[in-house]
């Protein structure tokens, strides 16, 4: 069961239907997708997937900051209706609009003009809007070969177009996730940069690790495993697939247990 994979209602290319398809033909026992800031992918899914057999658990990544380091917290088997978690992704598409214009007038002065219109008109189903838009609207007007070039020389974190974005706290992203009665889960600690504050961050209100991810070797696996493990946590796992935007990462190249399956199902199946 791949548990982190994102549509193209945020950053990813693939419809909510094709995922379930993909999930189907690599005969996983289940999926979750798991848009930034944005659960509109659930209705559209959820259906489909269950009609055909698959489970499916509704799913989110939320941008947040802990002592002004990003980190990523997905929120699954929560009231995909729940309108708390619906307000508090409206709010964060909204910082993430203002940022955008910012990158964009950035990138103008650079001599290299793109309107928010342009980005919309190449994602037109997206819901989230963000930097891998920005770059394929930059590659479509020839600024840029590829989106990792934009990203790499231009939108990439400390690079001359980048706007560091308003973020939510880590204990607001767990607030709401937790007031839509789902569990919140540390999304890939093993990009965190700042090794340092890992205990005094897990010492706030998670319920899981995603502690399989992408391609991550075993070894690196194993110790995010035992760190959950020595706080109580449950372990997740996802490939954090985003279809053509980042062809690195492939569907299904990593996992969640068995047992992380269960207990996900059996929780939001009792909401």
């Amino acid at each position: 069961m791949d548990l982190h994979c994102h549509s193209l209602y945020s950053d990813g290319t693939y419809t909510p239907r094709q995922l379930v398809d993909l999930a189907l033909q690599m005969s996983f026992s289940g999926l979750s997708i798991t848009d930034h800031d944005t659960i509109e992918a659930f209705d559209e899914a959820y259906p489909y997937a269950t009609e055909k057999g698959l489970i499916f658990l509704p799913g989110v990544e939320i941008s947040s900051k802990f002592r002004d380091e990003p980190v990523h917290i997905l929120g699954y088997s929560f009231d995909p209706h729940a309108q708390s978690l619906i307000d508090f992704c409206k709010q964060h598409r909204e910082r993430r609009e203002i940022r955008n214009q910012m990158m964009l007038e950035k990138l103008s002065r650079a001599g290299m003009t793109v309107t928010m219109e342009e980005v919309k008109a190449l994602s037109p189903h997206a819901t989230t809007y963000g930097r891998p838009h920005i770059a394929l609207a930059m590659m479509q007007r020839g600024y840029v070969e590829d989106i990792s070039f934009a990203f790499r020389h231009y939108l990439g974190s400390g690079r001359s177009c980048y706007v560091e974005g308003d973020k939510w706290t880590v204990q607001e992203a767990i607030g709401a996730i937790h007031t839509a009665r789902g569990k919140a889960v540390l999304a890939h600690p093993q990009l965190l940069k700042a090794r340092s504050p890992i205990e005094d961050l897990l010492a706030l209100p998670f319920d899981g690790i995603e502690a399989y991810y992408a391609s991550m070797n075993a070894d690196v696996n194993r110790r995010w495993c035992e760190i959950a493990q020595r706080h109580g946590l449950f372990v997740t796992g996802g490939s954090d697939f985003h279809g053509k935007v980042k062809p690195e990462s492939r569907f299904g190249s990593s996992w969640a247990p068995e047992g992380t399956i269960q207990l996900l199902q059996q929780h939001f199946l009792s909401l």
